[in-house]
């Protein structure tokens, strides 16, 4: 008799798991995500009218509709840390699994689960603190981020570019371009740093001013973080990880750009005055936790920087003194892997010394350390792919020189390459193999099935500029051509 129950549930269990994923299999995915821009459209309008109490009913209507939440799963699902689990080591990987997911995903005695500690190298060879929430609170969090994206978009500085939805790191390098390129330019610069910006954020600050459930955010903020079996608590910060924290960091960070133009471009009427009629040129452009203010002497800089630093420590946040300087154009100054600098009044923008090295040793670690047995074929795909995206990030400023000095770099590493899988044969011998003509090009490492990119044939072309006050949820038709625009000019 036990035997005949027990083989009972399992059938039904197994009924139960193909309903679920046959559910999740035939979900219209088009629909669901016009559900749920509709209702985040309906948000920003509402908090553009100043309308809060609309948005805040919105905001809950959104975070309990089964539309949101099944893009929530299927977000969550999806991204590059699909298959990172957290403290309880459980991943949705099968279509019920997410079915039961988007079912069971409700706010009511939510208590969010610890986060996994890990920690990864940064560029300096210091380590940079991960957090690392469960399945299902990185659902939870993604629910309630689609829900405050639109208030966050709405209400956020104009130069902010980072972590932000239809916006790049070109659009920064663009908008600094633009600043800083007349004759009648700002000369100074203050380059900034936040130390530790997602660990430190103050979380009574937090509460008191970013619009959401507060029992919900609580939640996310105190749910503490495990290290070598070890609870520790965590009272500040929002840590890196989490689906909602660059929303958090961003939004803690508004405000900047208004404090600037209340002291310094606001006329005796109350008007802001053009950026470059007033004296003292002080323009903000900021990349999530990065930034720079532009001003025209370094008296005005060092004003700025005691100013930046009272704004941050309200919220719980200091400069970072070895990252923080005070640079004038003609010396030049690094931001986001590339350098501004002024040559006889001409503004020069190239890729950084730094963001060169780092692409050539990554070059060199695929050739020399990683694909010492690997066929000609899979050499090519994997460099090609570094070398796409390199090449993207960087073809819409000054490069040429840097694309034939990395061209000229991979050839030598690409000989070595070829010397250790034939230190038998002759120099000519590897070339003849390797090397390849194709209509009027000439020495091309390329086989019958794909070649390795040229990056002397790559064209340099201008970034479109960014209209400042175009927002994604109320200007979605002028985004989607930019969108277009963006793409076509990367195929070219």
């Amino acid at each position: 008799m036990n035997f005949r129950n027990s083989m009972t549930d399992k059938t039904e269990s197994l009924r139960d798991t193909q309903t679920l994923a046959g559910q999740w299999e035939t979900i219209d995915w088009c629909k669901i995500e016009k559900d749920v821009n509709r209702l985040q459209s309906r948000i920003a309008k509402a908090t553009a009218s100043g309308n809060m109490n609309k948005a805040k009913r919105l905001q809950y209507l959104l975070t309990h509709s089964f539309t949101a939440k099944a893009y929530a799963v299927r977000k969550v699902t999806t991204n590059r840390g699909k298959n990172t689990h957290g403290v309880d080591k459980k991943l949705w990987s099968t279509s019920a699994s997410k079915m039961k997911a988007v079912l069971q995903l409700c706010d009511k005695r939510y208590r969010a689960k610890p986060l996994r500690r890990v920690y990864i190298e940064k560029k300096n060879g210091k380590k940079r603190p991960l957090g690392i929430p469960t399945m299902y609170d990185r659902a939870m969090q993604t629910l309630h981020a689609l829900a405050l994206e639109p208030i966050a978009e709405t209400t956020a500085d104009t130069v902010s570019f980072g972590f932000r939805r239809g916006r790049s790191a070109k659009d920064a390098g663009e908008q600094i371009f633009c600043v800083l390129a007349r004759q009648c330019s700002p000369q100074w610069i203050l380059e900034g740093d936040i130390k530790g910006c997602f660990d430190n954020i103050n979380h009574d600050w937090l509460l008191a001013n970013i619009q959401m459930d507060k029992r919900i955010m609580k939640q996310f903020l105190k749910s503490g973080v495990i290290y070598r079996g070890n609870l520790f608590p965590t009272e500040s910060g929002s840590p890196q990880g989490g689906a909602i924290s660059s929303l958090y960091a961003n939004m803690t960070l508004d405000g900047l750009e208004k404090l600037i133009q209340d002291k310094y471009h606001r006329n005796g009427k109350g008007k802001i005055e053009n950026h470059y009629r007033a004296k003292t040129k002080v323009n903000l452009v900021r990349y999530a936790d990065d930034f720079i203010i532009t001003a025209n002497s370094k008296e005005t800089a060092e004003e700025l920087k005691l100013l930046v630093s009272n704004f941050m420590s309200v919220r719980g946040l200091q400069l970072s003194e070895e990252k923080t300087s005070i640079t004038h154009i003609d010396n030049g100054f690094d931001f986001l892997g590339w350098t501004f600098r002024k040559f006889k009044g001409k503004l020069i923008v190239k890729p950084s010394k730094d963001a060169i090295k780092r692409v050539v040793r990554k070059l060199s670690t695929i050739i020399l350390k990683e694909s010492k047995a690997s066929t000609q074929v899979e050499v090519i795909r994997r460099l090609n792919q570094v070398i796409r995206g390199w090449t993207n990030y960087h073809r819409h400023i000054v490069s040429s020189k840097a694309f034939s000095y990395i061209n000229n770099t991979l050839y030598l590493l690409l000989q070595r390459w070829a010397k250790h899988r034939h230190p038998n044969k002759n120099a000519w011998w590897r070339l003849n193999k390797y090397w390849h003509n194709k209509g009027h090009k000439n020495w091309l490492f390329m086989t019958d099935e794909n070649e390795l990119i040229n990056l002397r044939t790559i064209h340099i072309v201008r970034h479109p500029k960014l209209q400042l006050s175009k927002n994604p949820f109320l200007d979605s038709l002028y985004f989607y051509k930019r969108k277009l625009k963006l793409h076509a000019l990367v195929a070219a």
